[in-house]
């Protein structure tokens, strides 16, 4: 019933409301902040002092682990260095030109298909599968957008804060024509332990979520589930060999993957699934989850 009222208080009010309302709180520093959020997304009071559920672990880290590597693993152009001198090259998407603005890009150096994103937040980029096909007034409003957006003012996600902002194009990965699957790896300090599943549909993405040995899981967070056949990759011992040591050391760090023509891509670094506002259902999965999320050594640390 929580899940239902946010998801219609989203569409009534629309996204950008929500987000210029997020942003008009930006006197409030990040502890009481979170707070403040979390009360009102998850419909309970965060504990910071005692953090256990999975969700309020995440704000912790927010909020108190600001490790100066981490904003070069957001960036979405400086991570191909780490992802490279720590699994090797070759396992990332092939970046086409890199931009200040939308109106310096040069189209015409670009292939018929490509991505177009920013490096500085999620979720915002266009797909273009055919450049004469391309509705270029949309995706610089969009791009722009982005661009214009300080990310870290909407989840208090710190290591988007000081991103030089870019927009960048990479190579349309394709497999035979099928949609992408992307496998985003849920990792405890260096371990990984669940899958998130996600596939490309024209309505909706389809979800679902799998253990280390490709059992499904009986939970989800938000999202529908994924009802098909969902067949492990050849690739999944490598895909979590890489996971692993992407996330070496790491508290938490979701690790995000495709797999095109054999090849294993890192797509993103994440170290805020959803901005740390995880609604599990059933919910006591948060704190399950959370069990497995140490930071005890961390808090202590931080008295």
């Amino acid at each position: 019933m929580k899940i239902e009222l946010i998801k219609k208080i989203k569409r009534i009010l629309g996204k950008d409301i929500i987000q210029l309302f997020y942003r008009s709180l930006f006197f409030l520093s990040d502890e009481k902040y979170v707070k403040f959020i979390y009360r009102l997304r998850m419909g309970k009071s965060l504990n910071l002092s005692a953090p256990k559920a999975f969700s309020e672990k995440l704000q912790w880290l927010k909020v108190y682990d600001h490790n100066p590597k981490y904003s070069k693993m957001a960036d979405k152009i400086s991570m191909r260095d780490y992802v490279s001198s720590t699994i090797g090259e070759g396992h990332t998407v092939p970046i086409l030109g890199v931009w200040d603005s939308f109106d310096a890009i040069d189209f015409d150096s670009l292939p018929s298909s490509f991505v177009l994103k920013t490096n500085h937040d999620s979720g915002s980029y266009v797909i273009c599968r055919d450049k004469n096909d391309l509705d270029y007034k949309k995706a610089k409003k969009k791009i722009e957008k982005s661009l214009k957006t300080n990310y870290y003012k909407v989840t208090r996600e710190w290591q988007y804060k000081e991103i030089k902002r870019k927009v960048i194009a990479e190579v349309l990965l394709k497999d035979d024509g099928e949609s992408l699957t992307d496998y985003k790896f849920f990792c405890f300090n260096g371990k990984p332990l669940f899958m998130y599943i996600e596939k490309e549909s024209d309505d909706h993405p389809l979800q679902a979520i799998f253990d280390m040995d490709f059992n499904p899981l009986p939970f989800t967070m938000e999202d529908d589930k994924w009802e098909d056949k969902i067949i492990k990759p050849d690739n999944f011992s490598e895909m979590i060999d890489y996971a692993a040591k992407l996330s070496y050391s790491i508290p938490f760090l979701r690790v995000d993957m495709y797999v095109v023509n054999g090849v294993v891509y890192i797509g993103e670094l994440t170290f805020y699934h959803y901005g740390g506002f995880v609604n599990f259902n059933p919910p006591a999965w948060d704190n399950t989850i959370g069990d497995q999320l140490d930071i005890s050594y961390m808090i202590g640390d931080n008295k």
